[in-house]
This record gives structure tokens, sequence and C-alpha cells, in this order.
């Protein structure tokens, strides 16, 4: 491990209030090894360089730490529910941010679900690397996957970093959330107009947006934005619509 990564790691996860053992480090800079030499053969990401993946992956995927900690200071949710969730990463790609929240939250389950089968043969072989349990693979479309039943409203939580509409994504995710749950989007650069044009979409599904966390990544301007959407009522049978179709028609 360099000096470099170590540092960068202290630093930023030092401002998210994570603290790491020396086994979890490891865990981390062998994931990082390992997703810059599978990138040489197969387009898993366009960052690559240590400092970036350290902020833009990493910590980014961590950020989520700080809504779990606002979750349970207001009563939303006890003291250490995160740690016992059962999670789905919807179109997880290179594990971001699934893999880095069980290196820290090791008593998560989570599934990674990816609509490319090779990049899921990558997570498998990086979670057998870290020795990390409890993670279930599954390749498929969220369209579709969504409507199975050992899938479908049984989540605590719901995340993905997908480059969608909100709109769009919610009706991928919101399927796998359980009543009483939450989807909790990545967004990044401006989102207000789009949580605007989001709104009847999350309502459809079920959801009601109860809080966004803005913030900025470590020693960038690079804005970023959680917001975090509760299951408050069961889905409708009708969703998810049929594969493309919440793309191509976003529910307004």
């Amino acid at each position: 491990m360099t000096e470099t990564f170590l540092d960068q790691m202290k630093r930023e996860l030092d401002q998210l209030g994570i603290r790491l053992s020396e086994h979890q480090m490891d865990q981390f800079f062998t994931y990082y090894e390992m997703l810059v030499e599978k990138n040489k053969v197969m387009n898993l990401t366009a960052i690559t360089e240590e400092h970036e993946v350290v902020t833009k992956h990493f910590s980014d995927s961590l950020s989520l730490f700080a809504v779990i900690q606002e979750m349970e200071k207001t009563g939303k949710q006890g003291v250490g529910w995160f740690e016992n969730s059962r999670i789905i990463d919807v179109g997880t790609g290179a594990g971001f941010p699934g893999i880095p929240l069980k290196i820290v939250f090791p008593g998560i389950r989570v599934t990674l679900l990816d609509s490319l089968n090779k990049r899921i043969k990558f997570l498998e072989e990086v979670c057998d690397a870290l020795n990390l349990e409890n993670v279930t693979f599954v390749h498929g479309r969220a369209e579709d996957a969504g409507r199975l039943a050992e899938h479908r409203e049984t989540y605590d939580l719901c995340v993905s970093r997908a480059v969608a509409n909100l709109a769009s994504l919610s009706e991928y995710c919101m399927p796998f959330v359980k009543v009483g749950g939450y989807f909790v989007p990545y967004k990044s650069g401006e989102i207000d107009e789009e949580l605007v044009q989001a709104q009847r979409a999350i309502g459809l599904l079920g959801g009601e947006q109860k809080m966004v966390k803005k913030f900025l990544l470590p020693g960038t301007d690079a804005a970023r934005s959680l917001v975090v959407i509760e299951k408050i009522k069961a889905i409708s049978k009708k969703y998810p619509r049929k594969a493309g179709m919440p793309t191509r028609e976003p529910l307004k």
C-alpha cells in the first residue's frame, strides 16, 4: 500500500467520521489494485488515478454515512439499524457504492445488480479476494429483477450511482424497497429542477422525499447530493414497466 493512498484515505474518511482498521484499509487498496488491473481489459471506469479513485469512488460511495447518522440522530431510525440492513445496489457497475459500504459495514447484507455479466464476474472476484461474506450477485436488468418475488419490496435500502434521470431511476429502484425502507440515489451537479420534475413519479411509486443532503467531494468543487426517499406504501403491480420504458418515457 502506498503512503499517499493511506494518507488520503485517512484524511477524507476522517471528514466523514469513518475510522478504518488496518484490515479494512488493506481491503480498499486491494480493491483499487484489482479495479485498475481489470480496467486494462474491460471498461469498468474512466477514473483510474489513485487520488481520483479515493475521492470520486471510495469517498463518494461512503458519503452515505452522513445520511445514516442524520437519520439516527433525528430518530427516523434506531441507532445501529444500518449495520443489520439488507441493501441492494442497482446498476452497481464496478461495485460502487455497494462494495465500499460492505467493507466499512461488514454486517450488512448486500445485493449487487448489474446488466453486464462480465462486470458481475469481476465483482465476484473482488469479493472473494476481500473475503466479503453475505454478498449476492444478480446479473439482469432492474426492470426484470424488480418483478421477482425474492427481490420485490424486500430491501431495507436501495442505493444507486447510476446515471439516469431521477424519475426513471426511481422506477428502476423503488420496486426493490420494502414499505418503511429507503431509496437513496447518488446525484451529481445541480439537481433542484430534476427533484421538482420527479416528485409525481416518486409518489406514483409509493415514495415520499424526506431529505436532500448536498455536499462537495473532499478537496474538489464537485457537487454531490444524496436524495432520501422513504417507501410509504406498496407499489402498484404495473411498475416497473417493461424494459427500456422508464428511460424512454419517464413517469410525469
